[in-house]
């Protein structure tokens, strides 16, 4: 079973406003700060392949 994240709060470094995350890592919508993505609580998830997307159906006109 996979481990989900983790909702942690902080007040802004910027303008200290209570902000909300996930596992340390914030962005304030306030005044736009964010913290470094290396100071969160764990590694992010690696990327995983990304299946193609269908091309577009034409138009009918």
């Amino acid at each position: 079973m996979a481990e989900h994240p983790e909702i942690t709060y902080i007040g802004c470094a910027r303008c200290g406003t209570q902000i909300a995350g996930l596992d340390g890592r914030y962005a304030c919508s306030g005044c736009g700060w964010v913290n470094e993505w290396t100071e969160g609580h764990r590694p992010l998830p690696a990327a995983g392949r990304r299946r193609p997307q269908p091309a577009p159906r034409p138009q009918q006109p």
